[in-house]
């Protein structure tokens, strides 16, 4: 990605040299009044533009398939931690649930202990 972007700013850096070299050799008119450096940068702009659309074709589509990995790889990333999280969830809700059935069936014996000595006293 950086080796596109520094071949980038190279191609318009040679095309603002050769605008200037034409502005203040008249071949190309000058800007108006104070606009002339804006109108040398601009002019630049516009003529590095479609060159680097095709001279560095196959710098661009290298840079792309470079962000295209590191997107996956990403995303794959943000998946593992998604399922790790989901994992983690899972297991505290499955340890609560055991817990609260825990207590349910301790609480169900203590009651079926205390009726069985009410039962006993009783007789």
């Amino acid at each position: 990605m950086l080796r596109y972007t520094l071949m980038r700013l190279g191609v318009f850096a040679g095309c603002l040299v050769a605008v200037w070299g034409l502005v203040y050799s008249g071949v190309v008119p000058r800007g108006l009044g104070q606009a002339n450096g804006m109108w040398v940068i601009l002019l630049a702009l516009v003529i590095s533009a479609p060159i680097s659309f095709v001279l560095l074709r196959k710098e661009r589509d290298r840079a792309s398939e470079t962000v295209v990995r590191r997107v996956d790889r990403m995303k794959a990333g943000l998946e593992a931690n998604r399922s790790q999280e989901d994992e983690a969830a899972d297991t505290a809700h499955d340890e609560s649930r055991t817990s609260s059935e825990n207590q349910t069936q301790s609480q169900a014996q203590s009651q079926a202990q205390s009726q069985a000595q009410n039962q006993a006293q009783a007789s």
